[in-house]
């Protein structure tokens, strides 16, 4: 009976060291991997940056800026007009 309980250990031990070899990864490996998640990371920044611009752009604030700076460039060129014919 202990002969049986000893190689069954054995092929525990046996298994669990073959699996953990398996799972090890060499520096390929680790390379690809990092270079997959530094793209995920910038294509997440750039999806977020892009919204950012987007709400920016769209703001009350940026919006009546702008029409501001119309209406002043439209005032200015209407007077030169009508200084310099």
């Amino acid at each position: 009976m202990k002969l049986s309980i000893a190689i069954a250990v054995l092929m525990l031990v046996f298994a669990a060291h073959t699996e953990a070899q398996e799972a090890e990864k060499n520096i390929e490996e680790h390379f690809a991997t990092f270079g997959n998640q530094m793209k995920e990371l910038t294509d997440d920044l750039t999806v977020k940056s892009k919204d950012i611009i987007e709400k920016i752009g769209d703001s009350e604030f940026v919006t009546k800026t702008r029409t501001w700076f119309t209406e002043q460039f439209d005032k200015m060129k209407a007077k030169i007009d009508e200084t310099f014919p």
